[in-house]
C-alpha cells in the first residue's frame, strides 16, 4: 500500500490560499478564445486516463484531483481554488491524465484548447516562465512527499506538508492552515484519527498551535 501511495502521490502542487492570484490574466485567456463552463457540485472535469485537450483555470469554485484504488480507496493529489490552474503537466508531457478532477462546489472553469494554450505561452514568455517555475516546485514537492510516505512517522509527515504550504506564501505572519483534518488525512495517506493525534502531539512540542480549532504555524 505504501508503494502505491508513493507512486501516485501528489503529482500536482497543493494549491489553496487566500490571495486568489490568477495563473493567467482573464483578458489574455479571452484573447485566445477561452470558454467559461459551469460545472455542478460533484461534476467531473476530466477522468483519469483521458487525453488532455484543454488548459483549465478556475474562475469560481473549488476542485480536487484524486486517484481511486481497485478497492475504491481515494487518494487526493491536490485541492485547487479560484485563480488556480490544474491538470497542465499532461499538456506539456503528452500523456494521459494520471488522476481525475472533481468539483467540490459549483464551479466556473475557463477552458482553453491545447493548441491555443501553447500559442499563448509562445507569445507571453513571462507566463511561460511562471509555468516552468511552478512545475519545478511541483517536482520538488512530489520528491519530498514520496520520502515522507516511505520513511517518516505521522507527525513529521504532517509538519512537512504544512511547512511546505507556509513556505509558498508571501506573508511573514503566523500561517493559518486552511485545511480540515480530513483534507490533511487525504493528502498524507493517514487516517483522520491519526492526524488528530499527531496534531495534538505537534502542539505539545510547540511545533504549531491551535486557536479556535484552527491550526497555525
Amino acid at each position: 500500500m505504501i508503494l502505491f501511495k508513493a507512486k501516485f502521490y501528489i503529482l500536482y502542487l497543493f494549491s489553496y490560499d487566500s490571495n486568489h492570484i490568477a495563473m493567467i490574466p482573464l483578458q489574455i485567456l479571452e484573447d485566445y478564445n477561452c470558454i467559461a463552463k459551469i460545472y455542478p457540485k460533484g461534476g467531473t472535469v476530466f477522468n483519469e486516463g483521458e487525453a488532455p485537450k484543454f488548459y483549465y483555470q478556475i474562475k469560481e469554485g473549488d476542485v480536487k484531483m484524486f486517484n481511486l484504488t481497485e478497492e475504491g480507496k481515494e487518494f487526493v493529489q491536490g485541492y485547487f481554488n479560484k485563480g488556480k490552474s490544474f491538470g497542465e503537466p499532461p499538456l506539456f508531457g503528452e500523456y494521459k491524465y494520471p488522476a481525475s478532477a472533481l468539483c467540490l462546489s459549483e464551479c466556473t472553469i475557463l477552458k482553453l484548447p491545447k493548441v491555443n494554450f501553447f500559442k499563448l505561452l509562445k507569445a507571453h514568455p513571462q507566463i511561460h516562465l511562471n509555468f516552468t517555475q511552478i512545475l519545478c516546485k511541483r517536482m520538488v514537492y512530489k520528491a519530498k512527499i514520496m520520502k515522507e510516505v516511505s520513511i517518516f512517522p505521522p507527525e513529521h509527515r504532517i509538519l512537512t506538508l504544512l511547512n511546505h504550504l507556509k513556505e509558498n506564501t508571501d506573508s511573514d505572519k503566523d500561517y493559518e492552515v486552511r485545511l480540515t483534518r480530513q483534507q490533511i488525512s487525504e493528502l498524507t495517506g493517514l487516517r483522520v484519527e491519526t492526524v488528530i493525534r499527531a496534531i495534538k502531539k505537534l502542539e505539545k512540542s510547540n511545533k504549531l498551535y491551535i486557536k479556535e480549532r484552527k491550526v497555525y504555524l
